[in-house]
């Protein structure tokens, strides 16, 4: 609501730095002695009588509560266990966990004969929904700071050079409400995800600490259900899947890095734009019904900070895309070979993994719209068939070596073409190291010297 000319103003009352940007409706009542401007969210002054808001407004104060770094990561954590909490979640029994460790044990025996790499598994686990939140915390943050303080401090690089020089310490207390604001949905998206969650490594990207095969039985009983498979089969398939993440990223030192690397060159493509940012929270504010809480908290999950991608973001998310269809094409590939000869169910539980995949679930649906992130690869079929191709003609032991740097993984171009991929290669006598590196200078040089720009691409 504008100021009213006639209306005495209050003398502590600091003047509004945005006048004349995007943002002075937003933030027109922020550096106040009262705080947040509720008028501008669209809320009455006197919010009495009105159901369930107090609780509402204490989660909005602890989410404003002092923290270090460009997300309230405390909150966060906080948020996503009380939704697992919304639905029964028991620690797993010690059935449970012997069942999980006797499963994984079994899985490194059947893949020792499918695969190069040496089991990578130091301990197994069986976790509980809100143990996963725990167990996968930390490389969370590493995935997620960087987009977040591209979020956070990039709001200061969409204002105008006048209002950013106006604004001083406000522009603290904005970032802290970006910040807080992120917290709450990336929170509830984690909250999703876990329930959904099948392994530690489930979604193709190291989430665990190195070493530990984890499995989620609570959500494994879930998705076993109406599969006509029983659920030991289940259980074993799954940790099939989960020890053969391990064998990988055990194996392939570099990978981690790769996958984490374009997750941060997304968030440097992550641009701003004061304006779009305002017309896209005052479209979302116009939807609050002040008796309704719920719109309230609709507006805390909705993607309130979410902007269409740069280029640089598309560039990255492609590279990310490849390189965890890829990781999940190879897993697929080695599982099916242990299978093929010992597990008369395991075709039907490769097509309803591979569904549940190429669908999502809502869980993976909310969380791609609060980071911006698709943490399933679409291509896992192609990058299967190979991988499994490649074996054919060159043996396992050239498959697995593509692994041995970035710049001999196969790219998008080659997953249009999966049965051309070194199509005129054949097996190789030994993967010698010498002869190897010298083969690898030259992809590497090429004719005219230059390395490739993205690890990953082919030179020229």
């Amino acid at each position: 609501m504008a100021d009213d000319p006639d209306e005495p103003r209050d003398p502590d009352e600091q003047p509004n730095p945005f006048k004349g940007t995007p943002f002075e409706q937003l933030f027109s009542g922020l550096g106040g002695a009262g705080g947040f401007n509720l008028g501008a969210l669209g809320l009455p002054a006197n919010f009495q009588g009105m159901p369930d808001l107090g609780q509402l407004f204490g989660q909005l104060q602890s989410l404003m509560q002092p923290y270090d770094g460009a997300l309230n990561w405390n909150a966060a954590t906080d948020i996503a266990r009380k939704s697992v909490a919304r639905e029964p979640d028991p620690v797993p029994s010690r059935k449970q966990t012997e069942a999980v460790a006797d499963a994984v044990r079994l899985a490194d025996l059947w893949l020792d004969t499918t695969t190069e790499f040496p089991s990578g598994v130091t301990t197994t686990a069986a976790w509980s929904r809100a143990e996963w939140i725990t167990g996968t915390l930390e490389v969370w943050k590493v995935l997620i700071e960087p987009v977040a303080e591209q979020s956070v401090h990039g709001l200061k690089g969409a204002l105008p050079a006048e209002a950013a020089a106006q604004a001083g310490p406000l522009l603290g207390i904005i970032g802290q409400a970006v910040g807080a604001m992120l917290a709450s949905q990336v929170g509830s998206g984690f909250g999703e995800l876990a329930g959904e969650v099948l392994t530690a490594s489930d979604i193709g990207l190291p989430l665990g600490s190195a070493g530990t095969a984890a499995l989620v039985p609570t959500n494994i009983t879930k998705f076993a259900e109406g599969l006509d498979v029983s659920e030991d089969d289940v259980v074993l398939y799954l940790a099939l899947r989960e020890a053969a993440h391990q064998r990988l990223f055990a194996h392939v030192p570099w990978l981690r890095e790769h996958l984490i690397g374009a997750v941060t060159d997304y968030a440097r493509g992550l641009e701003l734009n004061a304006e779009s940012m305002q017309r896209r929270i005052e479209e979302q504010m116009r939807g609050i019904d002040p008796t309704n809480p719920e719109s309230m908290q609709q507006l805390m999950e909705g993607g309130l900070f979410d902007v269409p991608r740069s280029p640089a973001q598309s560039a990255a998310l492609e590279r990310l895309e490849v390189a965890l269809a890829l990781v999940e094409g190879w897993v697929d590939e080695v599982v099916g070979q242990a299978t093929a000869e010992r597990m008369p169910a395991a075709a039907r539980l490769q097509e309803a993994v591979r569904r549940r995949r190429a669908a999502g679930g809502p869980a993976e649906q909310t969380f791609a719209a609060l980071v911006g992130l698709e943490l399933r690869p679409r291509r896992l079929r192609d990058a299967s068939t190979l991988w499994g191709s490649l074996r054919t003609r060159q043996g396992t032991e050239g498959r697995d070596g593509v692994w041995l740097h970035p710049d001999l993984l196969p790219t998008a171009s080659d997953l249009d073409d999966p049965l051309g991929f070194r199509e005129e290669a054949t097996a190789p006598d030994s993967l010698d190291e010498d002869a190897f590196d010298a083969e690898l200078r030259k992809l590497l040089d090429g004719e005219d010297g230059e390395e490739p720009e993205h690890p990953g691409e082919k030179p020229a």
